[in-house]
């Protein structure tokens, strides 16, 4: 198993020293990766049930490790129909489904606020080498489901992506059109986990014009997992820096449950801006800092209270 993890580190030092290679490049590099992974996998000195998810990691076009979590998370979850959704995805070329979309032939509906993104996607080849529709759409609470229902993407699907920055609970919150195997939630480590909080919601909501820092957004991991525990769905792992969190159906998956105390890990990124619109590079606990004056929503009870109060 050393030599394998050596093979791993070797590769993933290429794939991140060729970030401007043909696509083509990086599907060798990530097949490579996968069938590396599957050998550790099927090993019998691997474990079944991970102690550590980032062994199961590895990133072809996602942001961070999830492409490799994902495809060990579809190991072990019945899929019977193989489409994803995914809201959030900038121009697509670094996202959580377009590995799904190339190597597992699955077909999909992608969405992203800026319909220049969404036209310049249409433009790769991979949107006709591949089945994959697309549209450009600011998406609220109000219209989400139409623009899902419109698509033609309805019912069982095999995964949902939700990554928009701002509303992402109470837009997952008001989805009834589609019955995901696969849930996958970008949380704010900011309000931490033992909370139930997201910001208020607003039709309107942008992310740096609510806060020049771009730290105020979204919601706790607990908001996530309360929703997903009531949607019948069980929380199986966090990626390597702390900001996505993955859920399968309790019924269509052999991986086991974990707690949010086990999942949570303290986020690494720093991602905070000053008033221009520069990095500051400021700690998850100064950013909380910075924005403590501003209010969240319990989604629990319907009651507001100050960041800086929030338990952590």
């Amino acid at each position: 198993m050393g030599f394998i993890n050596k093979i791993v580190k070797k590769i993933d030092f290429l794939r991140f020293e060729n970030s401007s290679a043909h696509e083509k490049d990086l599907m060798i590099i990530g097949d490579t990766l996968l069938s590396t992974k599957m050998m550790m996998w099927d090993s019998d000195k691997f474990p079944f049930i991970p102690s550590n998810w980032d062994e199961y990691g590895f990133k072809v076009f996602s942001q961070n490790n999830e492409d490799g979590l994902i495809q060990y998370i579809i190991h072990h979850t019945n899929i019977p129909n193989k489409k994803f959704i995914e809201f959030g995805v900038e121009d697509y070329s670094e996202c959580n489904t377009r590995y799904l979309l190339v190597h597992n032939s699955w077909s999909g509906f992608v969405m992203d606020g800026s319909e220049k993104w969404m036209n310049e996607l249409t433009k790769q080849s991979i949107y006709w080498k591949r089945t994959i529709d697309s549209k450009g759409a600011f998406i609220t609470k109000e219209n989400i489901n139409t623009l899902i229902s419109e698509s033609g993407y309805v019912g069982n699907i095999g995964l949902l992506s939700v990554d928009i920055d701002g509303n992402d609970y109470w837009v997952l919150n008001e989805i009834n059109c589609i019955n995901p195997q696969i849930l996958i939630c970008e949380y704010n480590p900011i309000f931490g986990y033992k909370e139930k909080v997201s910001i208020p919601y607003d039709a309107c909501f942008y992310r740096t014009n609510a806060h020049y820092s771009n730290l105020y957004w979204g919601a706790s991991l607990g908001a996530f997992v309360h929703i997903a525990n009531e949607r019948n769905y069980k929380l199986v792992c966090v990626n390597n820096i702390g900001n996505n969190a993955f859920f399968v159906k309790r019924d269509a998956s052999d991986l086991p449950e974990v707690s949010i105390e086990d999942a949570w890990r303290n986020a690494v990124f720093r991602e905070s801006r000053d008033e221009n619109g520069n990095l500051t590079f400021l700690s998850i606990d100064k950013g909380r800092e910075l924005i403590g004056n501003l209010s969240v929503v319990d989604v629990v009870t319907g009651n507001e209270k100050y960041i800086k109060d929030i338990i952590i």
